[in-house]
């Protein structure tokens, strides 16, 4: 539903150059909610302003919908007839909501309706309709001043559903709101991208959010993708940042020799006493180090970091009985008084 190729963002500036976006290649697939998650400068926020052509990218291409969006003429508020119909069919969620503050909250939903020339009757119509479907029927003639954050962002979530979109572009539409609040509008884009066949696109830089609710992520490091693909495959890939990050275990290792293993349950392992079947089988002792478990798209995860006594030489049948449990394991090793990962146990 949405591909970039070799996305290319570079701003210039008094003599300057920032490579804000250097060769991104991305591919959201229909009916997904996609997260894209860094730091603050590593490029998220250029990312969804090219690709709804809000900023026109230095090089690269933008797919979406089947549509090269790259070959429509204009950008911003410059765009062309074509690129502005394009753009109708994506609907974009900001951080700070951008309500008008002299409309009501119908107004404010209706306003795109306006700009794309619809009847006064059948705008009143469809934003009666989406406010019901994000909870606010009853907020229809205040105003956004009468309006808590949550509820902001639910005008701003009905606004950007006005044009009957395909696609929704969230630009850190939850980092202004607490998190209870979040945790409700994470639930709505999740309900509205079952519900309406949505395609959700969802720029962020809370580890939540895409434990939360989405399917694939991304992960950005200085405009650069480094590693991408869905949940489920990163916590099951040996070194993953992202499922490091999701799910981070710590604890320091007691001596040298000592084998230290990071476990990752999935599914029907979590629930399981695999750890303590290990004890019993091979009658070791065996040190929780750390541990964390949530839920991530209605399934039990966790990863638990362990100690085993002796060397990995002494550990390979250990280690073999937790993969046959169907649990990811990485060995992690101590050098310089420092843990290192090793990808899947490699020596």
């Amino acid at each position: 539903m949405i591909t970039t190729s070799g996305l290319t963002k570079v701003y210039r500036s008094r003599g300057r150059e920032v490579t804000a976006l250097d060769g991104v290649d991305l591919h959201v697939r229909e009916g997904e909610v996609y997260g894209v998650i860094g730091r603050s400068g590593a490029g998220k926020s250029s990312l969804i302003r090219c690709v709804n052509l809000l900023e026109r990218p230095t090089a690269g291409t933008v797919t979406v919908a089947g549509q090269d969006l790259t070959a429509l003429a204009g950008h911003g508020p410059r765009a062309g007839r074509e690129l502005r119909r394009a753009r109708s069919r994506i609907g974009m969620v900001f951080q700070h909501f951008n309500l008008l503050s002299t409309r009501t909250v119908q107004d404010n939903v209706e306003l795109p309706l306006e700009i794309l020339g619809t009847s006064g009757g059948e705008r009143s119509r469809k934003a009666l309709e989406l406010l019901d479907l994000v909870g606010l029927s009853d907020k229809a003639k205040a105003y956004p001043a009468q309006l808590s954050g949550g509820q902001k962002q639910r005008v701003g979530i009905a606004r950007a559903l006005a044009g009957d979109p395909k696609v929704l572009l969230c630009d850190e539409a939850t980092s202004a709101l607490d998190p209870e609040t979040t945790r409700s509008i994470l639930q709505l884009l999740r309900d509205l991208n079952r519900q309406l066949g949505l395609t959700v696109l969802l720029i962020t830089h809370e580890m939540d959010v895409v434990k939360s609710i989405c399917d694939s992520a991304a992960l950005m490091e200085n405009g650069r993708i480094v590693e991408s693909g869905t949940v489920s495959e990163l916590l099951a890939t040996p070194g993953s940042e992202l499922a490091a990050a999701l799910f981070p275990v710590g604890g320091d290792v007691s001596g040298d020799d000592r084998t230290v293993i990071d476990v990752t349950f999935h599914g029907d392992a979590a629930a399981r006493p695999v750890i303590s079947q290990l004890s019993r089988t091979y009658n070791i002792d065996i040190s929780i180090l750390g541990a964390a478990m949530d839920t991530v798209g209605g399934r039990q995860v966790g990863r638990m970091r362990i100690e085993l006594p002796g060397g990995y030489e002494e550990n390979v049948v250990p280690v073999g009985f937790l993969r046959e449990q169907g649990l990811q394991i990485d060995v992690v090793e101590r050098a310089d008084h420092e843990s290192v990962l090793v990808k899947d146990g490699a020596k």
